[in-house]
């Protein structure tokens, strides 16, 4: 398998796999598609880092919005200072092929867009 492309902009950089989905202790049914995401902070400033603030498109660009509590493997929330990083799981509702992940720095930041390998 080779390694996931990282997407770069605005100092964020985004790289994605897709991974099996690991049903967490509130899990209590249904089917969930996860992406394992790295976020690394190559700005000068902190980041803030939330499941929330990521979204997963497919195939078929429909938009999944991150599912809470759902993964074993979940996202942290986090701040990120210059050159630190952070690897968890983004988690979405359903059975599809994730195209990619779209992390938004805060809830009104510039959106960063990683391929999901």
């Amino acid at each position: 398998m080779k390694p996931p492309e990282p997407a770069v902009q605005t100092g964020v950089t985004i790289a994605a796999t897709k991974t099996a989905f690991k049903p967490g202790i509130l899990h209590d049914g249904g089917v969930f598609t996860s992406v394992q995401v790295t976020v690394t902070n190559n700005g000068d400033e902190k980041i803030s880092i939330n499941p929330l603030y990521f979204a997963i498109t497919d195939t078929d660009e429909s938009r999944h919005t991150a599912k809470l509590g759902e993964d074993k493997s979940q996202m942290d929330t986090t701040d990120l200072a210059p050159g630190e990083n952070i690897t968890g799981v983004i988690t979405g509702e359903g059975s599809f092929t994730p195209k990619y992940v779209t992390y938004i720095d805060g809830l009104f930041g510039a959106d960063v867009r990683g391929n999901v390998s």
